[in-house]
């Protein structure tokens, strides 16, 4: 199948999958959310990313009601039922429910579980990205992975129209996240990365790279960073499940990083062979 789908019990194409109207994923965002790559029929980072997925339903107490391995064997199903040979994005969400509307917790409903596996372009590790930057407008629940986008989807909008590749968020001078990516920085042989506080995404991949950062040579300094120090940064950074991790040339107009090719080129080809040795897939 190029495409799978899951709701609430029912598998199908995602033609043939319905949500109901009173699912609060509908008229709140009341729920999280999570995904990732897959390929060969194998979720990559699958147990880190359901760890982050049951953080998030704590952190917004949704109680959901299955157990890891129940939901294991639902995303691992739609792995399956994809090309085999193709990369897909597995992507679940659970709300708190369906009910009549009503912004307290509604009493006696079980919370939905909606999921589906779609096409996903891994980002080859040569591609170099252009950004721009946005004042970070966001609330304070950054650190939950919850369906409430519309800050990112107006930050893609105005990255659409400046013809680049990504946002970077900043509140005040620091530096927080992209719009859809972690942000991280190479300077002096030190990968430095803003600490994992409600202000960004705890992202599996940016996790991966610290673990992965001595192998390529480098220390890991958790600390925030302003716009100044990333523009004067050695290499600028962007990592997500399907962007590992990619070097920034640009940063509104203005070239960045290009002082520490042998460090961000040693991070990619670690990050890589992790890659194939989970999925058998070389990016």
């Amino acid at each position: 199948m190029t495409d799978a789908a899951y709701y609430n019990g029912k598998f199908g194409r995602m033609s043939e999958i319905s949500v109901p109207l009173t699912d609060r994923a509908l008229y709140f965002g009341d729920g999280v959310y999570d995904a990732a790559a897959a390929v060969n029929g194998k979720i990559f980072a699958l147990d880190e990313h359901i760890d982050r997925f049951f953080n998030s339903c704590r952190l917004l107490e949704i109680k959901f009601h299955m157990s890891r391995d129940e939901l294991k064997d639902v995303l691992n199903t739609l792995a399956d039922m994809y090309d085999r040979d193709k990369v897909c994005m597995v992507y679940w969400q659970s709300s708190r429910g369906c009910a009549v509307r009503g912004h307290s917790f509604p009493e006696g409903v079980k919370p939905t579980l909606m999921a589906f596996a779609s096409p996903l372009e891994m980002t080859p590790f040569d591609r170099e990205y252009d950004i721009i930057s946005l004042e970070d407008k966001r609330f304070y629940f950054c650190n939950i992975k919850t369906l409430n986008l519309i800050p990112s989807v107006l930050g893609a909008q105005r990255e659409k129209e400046a013809d680049a590749d990504e946002v970077v968020f900043h509140r005040g001078s620091r530096v927080t996240e992209g719009a859809h990516r972690n942000v991280l920085i190479i300077k002096d042989g030190e990968l430095v990365t803003p600490p994992a506080d409600e202000l960004i995404l705890p992202g599996i991949t940016r996790k991966h790279l610290m673990e992965l950062a001595p192998s390529a040579g480098l220390k890991v300094k958790i600390q925030p960073f302003s716009l100044t120090e990333l523009m004067n940064a050695d290499e600028v950074i962007i990592s997500s499940s399907s962007t590992l991790c990619a070097r920034v040339r640009s940063v509104d107009g203005i070239p960045v990083g290009g002082k520490d090719e042998a460090h961000i080129k040693a991070l990619q080809g670690v990050y890589g062979e992790k890659f194939k040795e989970e999925t058998g897939y070389k990016i």
